[in-house]
């Protein structure tokens, strides 16, 4: 089944390209059943990338979604058009009485920084807070994720010695549930951050039950309340050449420890086409959330 999305947002296009099939409001108002509600807080600077990348993922499952995209009214984007984000983005303000199926809170690139040193902390604690009765299942990815940690159950975060980068080797760790239903023993996900959210305050959770690991990347994927909170410290929507174009802009601004991307251009050279490892897996997660966790858990009359 499609996902549902205004007829002019430019990913669009782009997914109708990769044969993904995409339905517009027009077609979808034809149709008499209730699709599932998805609200995306995007948190990433250029939100046009991550747009597609997220509708790209959440378009591989049976089910019809009605996206909606969130933006903040404390912060100003700096590398997404103003004329953007008003077409095609709301604020909280005007979603906070609505509830929907399931948030994804994206990453930012604002790891260094404490949690309460970011320009737009106190409403984003506003939006997780809102998130306790108003969305079935949150997805947290990334920066998301340790700050929803942080939020919700006090994990800290530390700085890493050198920034993680590249793509990494996971192991499942708890096959019963339903969110890694599928997944191979072993899989691969990208990372791209300076910081980790504290493992031995994770572990010692009774609240946090943590899925899958990696010997390298550390903690991957973590799951409270029976899936109503759901916390990935990578980026499973990354596509083939998101970590390429991150690693060539950080070499432009003469950043210091800039280190190649770990399992990532073949026999590491950095002008061959990088290597996708993680599509499949990441999809996987993307579909078992919106069916298990979603789909399965909210009541057909949302309001």
């Amino acid at each position: 089944m499609p996902i549902r999305i205004q007829s002019d947002l430019p990913a669009k296009a782009e997914l109708e390209e990769e044969n993904i099939f995409v339905m517009d409001e027009k077609r979808a108002l034809s149709q008499d059943f209730r699709e599932l509600r998805i609200v995306i807080l995007n948190l990433m600077p250029i939100k046009q990338d991550t747009e597609l990348q997220l509708l790209r993922a959440l378009s591989n499952t049976p089910l019809q979604i009605d996206v909606t995209f969130m933006q903040l009214e404390s912060h100003a984007s700096k590398n997404t058009s103003g004329s953007h984000l008003k077409k095609f983005y709301q604020t909280f303000s005007e979603l906070k009485n609505r509830k929907f199926d399931g948030l994804i809170i994206t990453g930012a690139p604002v790891e260094k920084l404490d949690f309460t040193e970011v320009d737009y902390w106190e409403e984003l604690t506003m939006i997780m807070e809102w998130s306790k009765t108003h969305i079935t299942s949150t997805l947290h990815i990334c920066w998301g994720a340790q700050a929803g940690l942080f939020y919700h159950y006090g994990i800290k975060k530390s700085l890493l010695d050198h920034k993680l980068s590249g793509v990494y080797r996971h192991h499942v760790l708890n096959r019963k549930e339903p969110l890694v239903r599928g997944f191979d023993d072993y899989f691969y996900a990208p990372h791209s951050r300076y910081t980790e959210a504290c493992r031995e305050d994770i572990l010692k959770n009774h609240n946090l039950k943590v899925l899958a690991d990696s010997k390298e990347a550390g903690i991957y994927l973590v799951m409270a309340e029976e899936g109503k909170q759901i916390f990935v410290m990578g980026h499973p929507e990354y596509d083939r050449v998101t970590l390429d174009q991150e690693y060539k802009r950080d070499l432009e601004k003469g950043l210091d420890d800039v280190a190649l991307p770990v399992n990532y251009y073949p026999e590491d050279d950095c002008n061959r086409r990088p290597e996708l490892s993680w599509r499949s897996h990441a999809n996987n997660l993307y579909t078992n959330w919106l069916n298990y966790y979603v789909y399965q858990i909210t009541p057909y009359v949302l309001e």
